[in-house]
């Protein structure tokens, strides 16, 4: 069974397998509930986007670069694609940003694993290697600058195989082991085993 699957997916799993499940097994990602807080999410990305459109790259140590905004990345050899909010692309790399609506002001596990998964689809839909990305925090206005090794890249790539398995065994995963994450979920009124 081959089916597609979203670096939005990758995201999640690391977030909370069944997420995942509930999209691609249960088929809930069609009726998908939208939350106050994506919604919130949504009108600062376009926000963020505006004003980046008429910032230098100060932020981002760069002096020269041209910036591609909501580029869309698909790979075939992948299965994967996403809508990656920013490419900085400069005469010797290319550099994935991704914007975040949070006050928590720190990368998290699954901000790489979303950005490595950019970094692999950039490589083969570019041509140029992808060694860092940065992470901008738009309460805060701070951007941190994360590397991309080739150790996260390649657990990217585990991560894809062990989503292929789960769905297409439609095996239910264990809930996410900080409950806190199950407050605001979408997805809480189908985990009865959670509540």
């Amino acid at each position: 069974m081959s089916f597609h699957l979203t670096v939005s997916d990758l995201r999640q799993h690391d977030y909370c397998a069944r997420i995942v499940y509930f999209t691609h097994c249960v088929g809930l990602g069609r009726r998908r509930p939208t939350t106050y807080k994506m919604q919130e999410g949504l009108l600062a990305h376009e926000q963020v986007t505006w004003l980046e459109e008429r910032r230098t790259l100060h932020s981002y140590g760069l002096t020269e670069g041209e910036r591609h905004f909501d580029v869309r990345l698909n790979s075939s050899t992948l299965e994967l694609s996403g809508w990656l909010d920013m490419l900085i692309v400069t005469p010797t790399e290319a550099i994935p940003v991704e914007y975040k609506n949070s006050t928590y002001d720190e990368v998290g596990s699954n901000h790489l694993t979303q950005l490595a998964a950019y970094a692999l689809m950039i490589e083969e839909q570019w041509g140029v290697e992808v060694k860092r990305a940065f992470v901008h925090f738009i309460p805060t206005k701070t951007s941190h600058e994360v590397e991309l090794p080739a150790i996260l890249k390649e657990s990217v790539l585990k991560r894809l195989h062990t989503i292929h398995q789960m769905v297409e065994h439609e095996a239910l995963p264990d809930p996410t082991p900080w409950r806190g994450r199950c407050t605001d979920c979408e997805f809480r009124n189908f985990c009865p085993d959670v509540w």
